[in-house]
């Protein structure tokens, strides 16, 4: 029996590969019948089911075919390549000239379509660009090409998601299935803290979703799928943009993790970076959110949609924005030709991976509990001060959120967001650069529910809620870590990373949380031009919000929409006015806008 047993095992080391191809087509191919079966069954209930393994097959062609046929790709495309470098002297130009006759006729047919709200939102975009420029460390050094390349692909990204209706509710479906899939911490943590654990919602609610995807990321990471996933950002925005592999390569991990997670990524490759490669890994981290804490921003009931629009939109606006601010004058050493890898995680199973996942979480749960605390306490105590001092100059309103919001007025209206909105989003980008944007995010939760209530929107003239409009842009401005207290955080944690640097990212680190909160300023402005309130406000809130137009402007196609709509169901009623949602303030609107001599508005 030994003899045979030490036959069987040198039969499958000599065999190991055909064996492994073996099971793995098996497994496929069971796999395979598994998806047709369950799209012959019903084929719209499988539909994402199936959307996911045409992705997979894709990719893996793709990846397939790289390997394989990487040098005859190469030289197929390498004429061509040689043709656009000759000629790309007069190229860019026609380029630039198409570009700028594009964005013409775009901000024409669409102001004339949405109305003009969208104007100030490019002019904000505008603004932003030349005050980096201004301020840039080397301005006539800039190198324009990932500025307007990663410009380019927020609005790409911008308007396929939040334009066009399979990309909106992709990922609207995208959102409700994270959140659904962190639902299942609930589980966990009322088996803790007991069946009444929702009475103290922030630590036991919100808190063990931290835990929960800290798990779940540990986990893919473990199987590899996360380094793939970010390694194929990474190498579309380093072609796209002509960004480094390093900076291309963190940007991405940004998306999906934290600002000192996503520089481990590279470690063995961050001692040889030059400053502004290193200027642009600290952007990366300043101006996006970590997987982890979006999970409990969406249970705070801020859109998950738009939540994770946001975070993969700020990915190349980090890298525009630090290019910027901080151009590239040296030459980098680290590029595609030297063989990058990332690097991997040190768990041995898939089970040691998930508990190092939930080990790794507690300092990241601890930090933000302290953090809300003492920022909470310490908030109480400024605007106690603060509103005595204001009592003795007869102003006792007088709080640190009222004065965020006075400096930070400007910079909101410029995002587009409405003029009665842009005091309350000042204030709140206030919070999220002096304290974190847990707090931020946590009074724009509460803004949202006022909204979603109803009621008197102003109270002793303060007002109570925004509007959808003003509420989308303040969650792209908020979508980033460019805070005071992530400053130390960056600094202390790539310092360990990278002590040669320490000189450099220590200079470093305060421009980056510029560029940081610069990127996030113009994610919000992108969104602003891009945003249609009509996907998602049904007709009687629209009209309800028409009176004094802040939600869209009185030539919208849309509230001529919901008029039209709105007479002809009249029409077919007994009723002068009809039942329902609609009001006696949403008559008056129509009649004003469509100017209708009918007996409806008589």
């Amino acid at each position: 029996l030994e003899k045979k047993y030490d036959e069987i095992c040198e039969f499958c080391k000599k065999h190991k590969a055909k064996i492994h191809y073996v099971i793995y087509g098996i497994l496929i191919t069971a796999y395979l019948a598994v998806v047709i079966v369950a799209c012959s069954l019903n084929f719209q209930r499988a539909l994402p089911l199936f959307a996911v393994t045409v992705i997979a097959i894709f990719f893996i062609c793709w990846d397939f075919l790289i390997a394989k046929h990487e040098d005859r790709i190469a030289a197929f495309f390498f004429h061509g390549d040689r043709y656009l470098k000759k000629q790309w002297f007069w190229l860019k130009w026609v380029l630039c000239a198409a570009l700028t006759i594009m964005i013409i006729c775009w901000l024409i047919f669409d102001t004339t379509k949405q109305g003009s709200r969208q104007l100030i939102s490019f002019g904000g975009l505008v603004m932003y660009v030349l005050l980096m420029l201004i301020f840039s460390k080397y301005p006539t050094r800039v190198a324009w090409r990932p500025v307007f390349s990663g410009i380019g692909m927020q609005f790409i990204l911008g308007i396929l998601i939040l334009r066009t209706k399979v990309g909106f509710d992709v990922f609207n479906w995208l959102g409700i299935q994270i959140q659904t899939f962190l639902e299942y911490s609930d589980t966990g943590a009322k088996f803790v803290f007991g069946d009444k654990y929702t009475n103290h919602f922030f630590a036991f609610k919100v808190l063990p979703i931290v835990v929960f995807f800290s798990t779940v990321m540990s986990m893919l990471y473990h199987v590899g799928f996360m380094q793939w996933l970010i390694g194929k950002v990474g190498w579309i925005m380093h072609v796209f943009m002509g960004t480094t592999p390093v900076e291309s390569l963190v940007a991405a991990g940004n998306i999906f993790v934290g600002q000192t997670e996503s520089p481990l990524l590279v470690r063995p490759y961050l001692p040889h970076i030059t400053k502004s490669e290193l200027h642009a890994v600290m952007t990366a981290g300043f101006s996006t959110i970590a997987g982890s804490v979006l999970g409990a921003y969406i249970s705070f009931g801020v859109s998950s949609s738009h939540l994770l629009t946001a975070s993969v939109m700020s990915a190349p606006a980090s890298l525009a924005a630090s290019k910027l601010f901080w151009p590239e004058t040296e030459k980098p050493l680290v590029t595609l030709r030297s063989g990058i890898q990332m690097a991997k995680r040190e768990s041995k199973n898939l089970l040691e991976a998930a508990s190092q996942g939930a080990s790794a979480s507690i300092g990241l749960v601890a930090n933000i509990a302290v953090n809300v605390i003492s920022f909470l306490a310490l908030l109480s105590f400024l605007d106690s001060a603060l509103s005595w001092v204001g009592n003795l100059f007869d102003y006792p309103q007088l709080t640190f959120e009222n004065i965020c919001a006075y400096v930070f007025m400007p910079f909101s209206f410029m995002m587009g967001v409405d003029w009665e909105d842009s005091f309350i989003v000042g204030g709140l980008l206030g919070y999220k650069t002096f304290f974190n944007e847990f707090l931020a995010y946590e009074r724009l939760s509460k803004l949202i529910q006022n909204r979603e209530k109803g009621g008197s929107m102003y109270i002793n003239g303060v007002k109570q809620y925004m509007t959808v409009r003003s509420e989308v842009i303040a969650t792209y401005a908020l979508c980033g870590f460019a805070n005071f207290g992530s400053l130390g955080l960056v600094i202390g944690g790539l310092t360990s990373i990278a002590p040669s640097k320490k000189k450099e990212i220590a200079n470093g680190a305060f421009r980056a949380m510029i560029a940081g909160t610069a990127a996030c300023f113009m994610t919000a402005c992108v969104a602003g031009m891009l945003t249609v309130p009509s996907l998602e406000v049904p007709c009687h809130i629209l009209l309800g919000n028409a009176s004094n137009f802040t939600d869209f402007p009185a030539n919208s196609t849309k509230l001529h929409k919901c008029c039209q709509h709105l007479f002809t169901s009249a029409n077919h009623s007994e009723e002068i006015f009809p039942g329902g949602n609609y009001s006696l303030n949403s008559w008056k609107v129509c009649c004003q806008i469509l100017g209708q001599p009918t007996f409806h508005c008589t």
